[in-house]
């Protein structure tokens, strides 16, 4: 039985529209689409190949099995010049 590993990603949308899919536990690993939906399949794509590479350089595959995002509010104070 093959195992699913399991990755946060970071939707970003942009300026001029569609969004940027950013992994963060595999530097380098973006994507983009002109949707949420082709966002999510183009670094479904992108983390495959991603996979693929580490595998055939033997590296350690990372996951985000005990990862997770939270948020947090920082006091945005001005800076004196």
């Amino acid at each position: 039985m093959e195992k699913h590993l399991r990755y946060n990603i970071i939707f970003r949308p942009e300026p001029g529209g569609g969004f940027t899919a950013i992994v963060p536990s595999l530097p380098g690993c973006v994507s983009y689409g002109k949707n949420l939906t082709e966002a999510k399949k183009m670094i479904i794509d992108a983390i495959s190949g991603y996979i693929a590479s580490l595998k055939k350089h033997n590296e350690l595959i990372p996951t985000d099995e005990e990862n997770f995002f939270a948020s947090v509010e920082v006091k945005n104070t001005p800076v004196h010049a």
